[in-house]
C-alpha cells in the first residue's frame, strides 16, 4: 500500500514522502492518527504541487538571510560589562546583549540564533557565529570593554 506521508514518521520517512507500508499499518495506525493519506492520483498532484510551493518559499527565506548577512558585514560590536581589576567580568555576555547591541545597529537578530565561539569571561575581542538560516551562517566580531 503506498501512502504520502503529511508528517516526519521516524523510521519511514518525510513529509510529503511517497512510501510503502502494510496495508494494516497504513489503515489501523498512519491513516486514523493522520500521520498520512492514501497515495492516489489527486494525492500526488497535490503532494506535488505543496512540494513546488515550499520550494519556492524556502528560496525567498534562504534569500532574504542572505541578504541580512551582507548588509551586516564585517562591523565589530562593543558591549560595555563590569570588569575586575584582573579583567574579569562580573556575570557573563549574553546572547541576549548581543541581540540587543545588533539591533541598536539597525539588524533584528533573535538571541536564539546567535552561539558564541568561546565562553565569553574577560574582557577581549570574540567572535559570534550567527545561523540566520540552515545554509547561512555569519561571523560578527565584538568586543567586551569595561564600563
Amino acid at each position: 500500500m503506498e501512502v504520502i506521508l503529511k508528517d516526519d514518521v521516524k523510521g519511514l520517512g518525510y513529509k510529503n514522502d511517497i512510501v510503502e507500508v502494510k496495508p494494516g499499518y497504513g489503515r489501523n495506525y498512519l491513516i486514523p492518527q493522520g500521520l498520512a493519506v492514501i497515495a492516489d492520483k489527486s494525492s500526488r498532484k497535490v503532494v506535488a504541487e505543496n512540494i513546488r510551493q515550499a520550494a519556492h518559499k524556502a528560496e525567498k527565506i534562504q534569500n532574504d538571510a542572505q541578504e541580512l548577512a551582507n548588509s551586516i558585514g564585517d562591523i565589530t560590536l562593543e558591549l560595555p560589562a563590569k570588569v575586575g581589576e584582573t579583567g574579569k567580568i562580573f556575570g557573563s555576555v549574553t546572547t541576549n546583549q548581543l541581540s540587543e547591541a545588533l539591533k541598536a545597529k539597525g539588524f533584528d537578530v533573535d538571541r536564539k540564533r546567535i552561539s558564541f565561539d568561546q565562553d565569553v569571561k574577560t574582557a577581549g575581542d570574540y567572535t559570534a557565529t550567527l545561523n540566520l538560516h540552515k545554509e547561512v551562517k555569519h561571523q560578527v566580531n565584538f568586543k567586551v570593554v569595561a564600563e
